[in-house]
């Protein structure tokens, strides 16, 4: 699943994947894998300038017109019960909470860290292009707040970033939310979760066909059975 920490459809589309997923009979034999994806990655972090503002350079459109497209975001996410605080979010550069994300992955705690980004940034409008911030965002899921901030100040993860980037570059993806099912069918854009359910249960159908649970191929030995009589 590709997402970007600042992009407003990438938390709703995730929270419509799960709602699919929580209605999905086999939800317990499915691994979601969260990816890197960049889209300014030349953007600049400006704690002084608003959201609004930062739309308004990139797109060229008037101050009214960049709040119109930010509230039009902000009613998508309060119908799937998320709150949007675009007044408050800090325009940052996600180089760094891409890291913190696969830090906590590799620490297990993928799910939690995507979930407490996107809240910090679109809800609780903190900076999480900040070191500091991202270090308290970590130890606040259980993460070791010490073994963060090494991470972070020595980019530990900046290739496992830019691989990620790669990967969704070869693949093709030229947006996000992108959601992919064992690497067959993939999904663009925060799609309802009646998309999401159909490709879960289509998908999961295939693999279970292809990795069927029959007999094995098997080479007899020396055994000892579970009625303790042991046969050569």
């Amino acid at each position: 699943m590709r997402t970007k920490s600042d992009c407003p459809f990438c938390y709703i589309g995730k929270e419509k994947f799960e709602t699919a997923l929580s209605e999905f009979a086999y939800k317990n034999q499915v691994e979601v894998e969260w990816k890197s994806y960049q889209i300014m990655p030349e953007l600049q972090t400006q704690p002084d300038k608003s959201i609004h503002e930062v739309l308004v350079d990139q797109k060229r459109i008037s101050l009214e017109q960049a709040k119109q497209l930010n509230g039009y975001a902000t009613q998508m996410a309060k119908h799937v019960g998320l709150t949007y605080n675009f007044d408050k979010t800090v325009p940052v550069n996600t180089l760094k909470a891409h890291q913190f994300q696969h830090f906590a992955k590799e620490n297990g705690k993928g799910d939690q860290a995507e979930e407490i980004m996107f809240k910090a940034y679109f809800t609780d409008g903190k900076n999480v292009d900040d070191i500091p911030t991202l270090v308290s965002l970590g130890q606040s899921i259980g993460l070791d707040g010490v073994a963060l901030q090494q991470a972070l100040e020595n980019q530990i993860y900046i290739q496992a970033v830019k691989k990620d980037i790669t990967e969704a570059q070869e693949i093709g993806v030229n947006g996000v939310p992108y959601f992919v099912f064992d690497r067959k069918r993939a999904i663009s854009g925060a799609q309802d979760p009646k998309v999401f359910l159909e490709i879960l249960r289509k998908s999961f159908e295939e693999w279970r066909e292809e990795k069927p649970k029959g007999k094995l191929d098997l080479i007899e030995g020396a055994v000892c059975k579970p009625d303790g009589t042991c046969e050569q």
